[in-house]
């Protein structure tokens, strides 16, 4: 059975079939490099394995997982951002000893500067990046904007591991997992009334900000968790759905649907093997 807190950590009816063509077209992975938005091949770094050097001046590294979430945020914001980073793979499922000294959740995204200094937490990790390296800035600078998209940040965070447990339940109860989706639509329908009474584009306005990255990677599991269709009964959610698939950070940061489907089934069956599926 699928750990729901253990995340750090299918398809899509014919009336989404444009989406989902959309996604397949952008296709992108993403374990040791040095890089902006680059894409290595190397496996993740796990239990044995030998800790990596000092991060070099100027770099910030950057403790992955392929298939993360929540590591994917800070992917997103890496790239919306062009830092250049050192990007390393973590095999989350059979943790290096050494990385737990660094984090002792043992979670990723870490980050780590070449002054050994170390920050983690999804929303933490990204609003570091934010403030400190130049370039686009995310967050709003007004006060009560920054408050919106953090109030709006915990809303979806009632919202998402519903889809956790869709998938988990699925199997052996389907009237439970209908439910589930049920609830999740309906908390979803908040989300475009929200966007319906801004009238714009995106959740943070004309432009995509940081509450947009920090939703998306849930978004682009859709066919995972197999609720594509709710996106036919969410109008609003919807248009932004497709204007960020058009975002050079997405597209950048983009996974195929069937990697993420087989690293999924390989994780559901507690197969460490998981974390490095399609390389």
């Amino acid at each position: 059975m699928l750990d729901l807190l253990d995340w750090d950590q299918c398809y899509p009816t014919s009336s989404c079939s444009k989406l989902i063509l959309l996604w397949f077209s952008l296709t992108s992975l993403c374990s040791h490099s040095l890089c902006v938005g680059m894409t290595t091949k190397e496996r993740s770094l796990a239990k044995g394995s030998p800790a990596p050097g000092p991060v070099p001046e100027g770099i910030i590294r950057v403790y992955s997982m392929r298939y993360c979430p929540f590591a994917h945020r800070a992917r997103l914001v890496l790239a919306a951002k062009g830092i250049k980073h050192d990007l390393i793979n973590i095999n989350t499922m059979n943790k290096p000893e050494w990385f737990l000294d660094k984090n002792p959740f043992g979670m990723v995204p870490t980050l780590e500067n070449s002054r050994g200094q170390v920050i983690y937490e999804s929303p933490i990790v990204c609003d570091y990046l934010d403030e400190v390296y130049p370039g686009k800035n995310l967050t709003p600078k007004d006060p009560f904007q920054k408050a919106q998209q953090k109030m709006l940040l915990e809303h979806f965070n009632k919202a998402w591991p519903l889809l956790f447990k869709i998938v988990s339940v699925k199997k052996n109860n389907s009237e439970e997992a209908s439910d589930l989706k049920t609830e999740f639509l309906e908390k979803l329908m908040k989300f475009d009334e929200v966007l319906a009474k801004k009238k714009s584009p995106f959740f943070g306005g004309n432009e995509v900000s940081m509450i947009d990255y920090m939703m998306w990677p849930f978004f682009e599991r859709f066919s995972v968790f197999e609720v594509m269709d709710c996106l036919n009964k969410t109008l609003h959610v919807n248009m932004w759905y497709e204007l960020m698939m058009q975002d050079p950070a997405v597209q950048a940061e983009c996974t195929h649907p069937e990697v993420l489907l087989g690293f999924f089934k390989l994780y559901t069956q507690g197969n460490p093997e998981a974390v490095d599926y399609g390389i």
